[in-house]
């Protein structure tokens, strides 16, 4: 029997995708009709509550529902999507070691600078 699963943050990318698609937010029922049906109107829920506690969604408060629309901010819709492309590797140390290597000497020392500052942040 194949496996139907998504892979890991699929559902995720999926959710994101579907309120970017959309001019209005969004009711967990209107995502989950846009998605699949088939899905539990729980799964979408939590998906919806999740990308809203890591800042990807915004939520509020329409009449007794809940609507979601998506953070419109491509570096932050990019990061979630090369997150969700390294988690789908087991190699991720092969990953990361052709992603470093496939940067500019400029985009090399940026990623360096970015370490060095996460670094220092959790230090003090």
């Amino acid at each position: 029997m194949p496996d139907t699963r998504r892979p890991f943050g699929g559902l995720e990318a999926e959710v994101i995708e579907t309120l970017m698609a959309s001019t209005e937010p969004m009711t967990a029922a209107e995502v989950r009709s846009a998605l699949d049906n088939r899905l539990a109107y729980t799964t979408v829920m939590t998906v919806l509550s999740r990308l809203a506690d890591k800042g990807l969604a915004i939520k509020q408060r329409r009449g007794r529902a809940d609507i979601y629309s998506p953070v419109r901010d491509p570096a932050a819709i990019t990061a979630m999507r090369m997150r969700r492309l390294l988690e789908s590797d087991d190699d991720r140390a092969g990953v990361l070691t052709r992603f470093v290597g496939s940067l500019s000497g400029d985009d090399e020392r940026l990623l360096l600078d970015l370490l060095a500052t996460s670094e220092s942040d959790l230090e003090t």
